[in-house]
C-alpha cells in the first residue's frame, strides 16, 4: 500500500499540509478529501507530470479536463474573463462549496488545463485543508478518485486499494461530509444552465441565480 496520512479537513495539521505541500511542489499527486468525495489532486502548473498520471492513474481519457480547484472566491476575477451578473449570486451563496463553474478562462492557466472551448471549470471547496494546500500551491487539478466507471469514494476507507498504490501520498479525512459530487454551471452563456445536478439541487441554482 502507498503511504497513508491521517488527517482532519477542518483543522489540518502543519504536519499533513507541509507533507502534501512538499508531495504536489514536487510534481506529485495525492489523493485528498474534498467537501464532496474523494479526489486525484496534482498542481496545476505548467508541464507538471502529474496531470498525465492523474488520467493514468483514473484509467480515463486524457482528451477530458480536469475541474479546478481555487482558494477563495475572490479567485474569481483572477481565472474567469468574464462571467454573467447572475453567476456572482451563485458565488456569495454557494462557495465554498460544492459548486463547480464552467467558465471562460483568462491567461492565468497554461493551456494544458483548457477545454477547446478556452473554457476552465473551478470550484471552491468548503474544505480548510483543500483550500489551504491551493493557496499553497497554486489552483489544484482533480478528479474524482475512483477508476474511470467506478463508483466515487466517499471515505478514505473506500478509495480503490490500486489508487492508495499509485499515488505519491492519501490524505485519509474519513467519511467525505456530503459524500456526493458538485454541482455544474454552465457560466458562459446569457441563460444558467445547470450541466449536472449533484450536491446542491437545480431548482436552488436557478432560484439564487433569478433565472
Amino acid at each position: 500500500m502507498g503511504r497513508v496520512m491521517q488527517v482532519s479537513q477542518d483543522s489540518p495539521t502543519p504536519e499533513a499540509l507541509d507533507a502534501a505541500t512538499k508531495v504536489l511542489e514536487a510534481g506529485g499527486v495525492i489523493v485528498s478529501p474534498t467537501d464532496s468525495v474523494y479526489g486525484l489532486v496534482c498542481a496545476a502548473t505548467p508541464n507538471n507530470p502529474a496531470h498525465q498520471r492523474i488520467f493514468e492513474i483514473k484509467n480515463r481519457p486524457a482528451t477530458q479536463t480536469l475541474p479546478l480547484f481555487v482558494a477563495d472566491p475572490e479567485d474569481l476575477p483572477r481565472y474567469a474573463a468574464s462571467v454573467p451578473a447572475w453567476t456572482l449570486p451563485l458565488v456569495n451563496t454557494y462557495w465554498p462549496g460544492a459548486l463547480t463553474l464552467v467558465v471562460t478562462a483568462t491567461g492565468a492557466f497554461p493551456a494544458e488545463y483548457l477545454a477547446p472551448t478556452g473554457t476552465v471549470a473551478l470550484r471552491c471547496p468548503s474544505s480548510a485543508l483543500v483550500r489551504e494546500l491551493a493557496r499553497r500551491v497554486g489552483p489544484l487539478a482533480q478528479t474524482s478518485a475512483n477508476t474511470h466507471g467506478e463508483p466515487s469514494a466517499t471515505s478514505g476507507a473506500s478509495v480503490e486499494p490500486q489508487i492508495v498504490d499509485a499515488v505519491d501520498l492519501t490524505l485519509d479525512g474519513g467519511p467525505a461530509p456530503l459524500a456526493i459530487a458538485s454541482t455544474i454551471v454552465d457560466c458562459t452563456g446569457a441563460a444558467t444552465r445547470v450541466l449536472r445536478e449533484g450536491a446542491i439541487a437545480e431548482k436552488d441554482i436557478l432560484r439564487v441565480a433569478g433565472a
